[in-house]
C-alpha cells in the first residue's frame, strides 16, 4: 500500500471517528494532510466526514491546483495558507464543533487567548489560542488573517466558525482537536463560577517540560 492510499485511508477513518463522536455535523468541517511533495489530500467539497470515499478524497497542489479526487473544500485555501506557515505540519483539522463554536460567537477582550488554561492537556496540546476575525464561508482574504496567526499558534479559532488545529500527523490533529473541544465544554460548564486555572508558573513549567 502506498503512502497516499494510507493516507486517504486514515482520513477517512478519523474523519468517521468525528462524526461519530458528535464533533462533526452535515457537510461541516475538513480534514487534510501533507504529502512528501508538498501537496495536500483535503476532504471534498460538501463531503460529510462520517462517509468518506478514500479514492474520491481530492489532491491539491500548493498552488491549489486540483490534482486528482473531486472538487476540494471551498476552504482548501487555509489549509495551504498554515501548511506554508508552519513546516512541521502535517496535518489539519477544521470543525464546527459546538462548544468551539460558542466559544468564537463570544465577545472577547484578549482576542490574543481566548480560552483560559484550565487544564495542563490543554495547554499542551493546544496552548494560546487566538481568535481570527469573521470571515464569510469561502473569501479568501481569510487565508492572509489564518497565515498571520499560523505563524505563532498550531491552532486557531474562526469567528462565528469553529477552530483550525495543525500537528505533526493526523492522529494528534484529531487529538488536540478533541482536546480543544473538552476545554470550550469545560469553558461553559464552570461559566460565572470562581474558578482556578492554571498559574503563570505553571503554564511555564509546561511549556518548558513539554515543549511543543
Amino acid at each position: 500500500m502506498s503512502d497516499e492510499t494510507r493516507l486517504r485511508e486514515a482520513i477517512a477513518r478519523y474523519g468517521a471517528i468525528l462524526y461519530q463522536r458528535g464533533l462533526a455535523h452535515g457537510t461541516a468541517g475538513n480534514i487534510s494532510v501533507r504529502l512528501d511533495d508538498g501537496s495536500i489530500l483535503v476532504t471534498p467539497t460538501n463531503s460529510c466526514l462520517g462517509f468518506l470515499d478514500p479514492g474520491r478524497i481530492s489532491k491539491v497542489g500548493n498552488d491549489g491546483t486540483v490534482l486528482a479526487g473531486d472538487p476540494p473544500s471551498k476552504e482548501a485555501f487555509f489549509h495551504l495558507a498554515v501548511y506554508q506557515e508552519r513546516s512541521a505540519a502535517q496535518a489539519i483539522v477544521h470543525l464546527h464543533c459546538t462548544h468551539s463554536v460558542a466559544v468564537s460567537c463570544l465577545c472577547h477582550e484578549d482576542t490574543g487567548n481566548v480560552l483560559p488554561p484550565l487544564t495542563a492537556y490543554h495547554v499542551m496540546r493546544i496552548g494560546k489560542l487566538p481568535l481570527v476575525p469573521y470571515f464569510r464561508p469561502g473569501d479568501r482574504a481569510l487565508a492572509e488573517a489564518v497565515r498571520n496567526a499560523a505563524r505563532d499558534h498550531a491552532a486557531m479559532l474562526l469567528a462565528n466558525h469553529g477552530p483550525i488545529v495543525s500537528a505533526r500527523s493526523l492522529e494528534e490533529a484529531v487529538y488536540n482537536s478533541e482536546e480543544l473541544e473538552e476545554t470550550a465544554k469545560l469553558f461553559f460548564l464552570i461559566g460565572n463560577r470562581p474558578s482556578r486555572p492554571l498559574t503563570c508558573e505553571a503554564v511555564e513549567e509546561l511549556n518548558r517540560v513539554f515543549p511543543s
